[in-house]
Parts: C-alpha cells; sequence; structure tokens
C-alpha cells in the first residue's frame, strides 16, 4: 500500500461570477519511506495539494488516501505531520511551551513529552532560545520551531511547505540534515519547494506541477531536464 494516493483529484474555486481551477487532474503515488520532493513556481498548485492531502480542504473530484484512508480520517492525522508555508503560533508562548501544547494534543505523557521536547529543540538548533517568547523570534527560527511541532508526534508520514524558506546558509544546511535524518529512519516526506537546489541530497523523487498540472516527475537528475 502506498503512503500516499492522488488520483485524478481537481481542485476548483467558485465564486459568483467564475471560477479557478488551481489543481487539474493530478495523480502521484508515494512509496512509504520515500521522500518526494513537489516543486512549481509560487502558485502553481503546490500548497493547495498539500492542503487537501492534510484534510484542511476537500478536491473538487477525485480521491485522496494516506495510509489507506482519506486525509481527514481520526487515526491519519495522529500518524501525520504538517508544517504550513506560514506557520502560527501563539506568540506569547515561548517555544518550549508552544511545543509542549502540541505534545499535549497528542497526548503524550509527560515523561515522554519532556524528553521529545528537549530532543527536537536540539535537532532544530533551538535549545538555548526554548524560554524566549516566539514574538522575539526571527523568521528562521519560527521555520525551526515550525519543523519541530511537526515532528512531535513521531508521524508515519510529514507534510512539509517550503521547510527551507526563511533560513540562512547555516540553517538550510541543518535542515537538510535532519530531513535527511528523518530519510534514513524511513519516514516518508512530501515537501513543497520552488527551488531544485533544496531537494538534490535529500529526495528520491521529483514531481513538477506548474499552473496546476503536473508536467514531470522522476528522479531529480530527469527533473533537472525540464524547464518550468
Amino acid at each position: 500500500m502506498s503512503a500516499i494516493e492522488i488520483k485524478e483529484v481537481v481542485k476548483t474555486y467558485f465564486n459568483r461570477r467564475d471560477s479557478s481551477t488551481v489543481v487539474d487532474k493530478l495523480s502521484i503515488g508515494v512509496e512509504r519511506g520515500e521522500v518526494f520532493g513537489f516543486l512549481g513556481p509560487n502558485g502553481a498548485g503546490k500548497t493547495t495539494t498539500m492542503k487537501m492531502l492534510v484534510g484542511l480542504t476537500r478536491p473538487t473530484s477525485g480521491a485522496l488516501k494516506v495510509l489507506g484512508e482519506k486525509p481527514d480520517a481520526p487515526e491519519v492525522k495522529k500518524k501525520i505531520g504538517f508544517m504550513p508555508e506560514s506557520s502560527s503560533f501563539y506568540l506569547y508562548l515561548s517555544g518550549k511551551e508552544f511545543l509542549s501544547f502540541i505534545a499535549d494534543i497528542f497526548g503524550l505523557s509527560k515523561d515522554k513529552k519532556e524528553e521529545k521536547i528537549n530532543k527536537l529543540l536540539h535537532e532544530v538548533n533551538l535549545y538555548e532560545a526554548r524560554d524566549v517568547q516566539i514574538r522575539k523570534y526571527s523568521k528562521g527560527m519560527g521555520q525551526r520551531l515550525g519543523l519541530a511541532q511537526a515532528l512531535i508526534n513521531d508521524p508515519e508520514v510529514l507534510f512539509l511547505d517550503e521547510p527551507l524558506d526563511g533560513l540562512d546558509p547555516m540553517g538550510r544546511a541543518e535542515a537538510k540534515e535532519l530531513l535527511i535524518k528523518l530519510k534514513k529512519a524511513e519516514k516518508t516526506i512530501f515537501f513543497n519547494s520552488h527551488i531544485l537546489s533544496d531537494v538534490e541530497d535529500i529526495c528520491d523523487r521529483v514531481g513538477i506541477i506548474d499552473k496546476g498540472h503536473l508536467i514531470a516527475v522522476g528522479t531529480e537528475q530527469l527533473i533537472c531536464l525540464t524547464e518550468f
């Protein structure tokens, strides 16, 4: 069974006067343990696709499955991690308090929660800023916190929307190193990017979407030959 199945998915937004199709007959399969990079220019339909995969919006037509179930199934939500393109935080909380809040949502025990949070804060290089209010974080620090919260429940499938955006070169290198570590742990990762170099050292396969249409899918070496 594939970790992610997208079959002939269409997403159209309607208003009183007209309609706009942002994803058009998209079909992709991602195997368990695979790292799949979903690339395309801004406005191509990447974020809309990811929102459908995590159950935040529904397709107009077609079918999506994550771990064999519909994305909005409660059992699926327990097994996925999601980092949105623009993370929203309770800015008056510290980084550690926010992760504790997310851990409580997933029902982590007190002992396991403390251990998991400290480990993640070290991995995303935020341990020294763990007690600083999030409102004082830079954009890059916010990105790293967003990645940490996506990992708090040890997900089987990880959805990341532009996870490297806003990071300085050192931060990008550290984030890539963490993603490679997750890859070695055989996590399934589906992540969006508009920068091809972001996926060079991470992905098993890459798909390119443009104006809602999948225009290429294959290895990173093959995709390098495709212009978009």
